[in-house]
C-alpha cells in the first residue's frame, strides 16, 4: 500500500493502521514522489490526498492512469473537503474510491476490502495490456 499525503499525522496513522493489519506500507508526502514509488513498487493500493504542494491528487491520478505500469492500481482519493463536486470529479477521472478525512478504521479496511481479493489482487479487471513491439497492432498481418 502506498500512503500519499503532504501531512506527516495522516500518514502516520493511516500507515499505523494499515501495518498494524500485515500491509506492507510506502509513504510519500508529494505526488512527485509517490509517482516514482507507484511506478518502481507497484503498490496494491494508493491512498491519494487530493491537496498536495507542487502537483495536486488530480493530476497525480491523471498521470498514474496514462502509465501501462500503474494504470490498473486501484486508488482511494482521500481528501478534508466533502464537496459532491469535488467526488464527482475524483470519480470521473479515475479513481476508485473517495474518504473523507477524519476517517475511521472501519471505513479503511471497508475500502480496502471493496477495492482488493482476499490476496490483496485488485478486484477491478485490468486494462489493455501496454503496447510493445510484440502486440502493435498490424504486426501479425505483416508477419503473415
Amino acid at each position: 500500500m502506498l500512503v500519499v499525503d503532504d501531512s506527516p499525522t495522516i500518514v502516520t496513522l493511516l500507515a499505523r493502521m494499515l501495518r498494524q493489519n500485515g500491509y506492507h506500507v510506502l509513504e510519500a508526502g508529494s505526488a512527485e514522489e509517490a509517482l516514482e514509488i507507484a511506478r518502481v513498487e507497484t503498490p496494491e493500493l494508493i491512498f491519494l490526498d487530493i491537496v498536495l504542494p507542487g502537483m495536486d491528487g488530480f493530476a497525480c491520478l491523471r498521470q498514474l492512469r496514462r502509465d501501462p505500469y500503474t494504470r490498473d492500481i486501484p486508488v482511494i482519493m482521500i481528501s478534508g473537503n466533502e464537496q459532491a463536486t469535488e467526488q464527482f470529479y475524483v470519480q470521473r477521472i479515475g479513481a476508485d474510491d473517495f474518504m473523507k478525512k477524519p476517517f475511521s478504521r472501519a471505513e479503511v479496511f471497508a475500502r480496502i476490502e471493496r477495492l482488493l481479493d482476499a490476496n490483496q489482487v485488485p478486484k477491478r479487471l485490468p486494462s489493455s495490456p501496454p503496447r510493445t513491439a510484440g502486440n502493435l497492432p498490424g504486426e501479425a498481418a505483416a508477419e503473415a
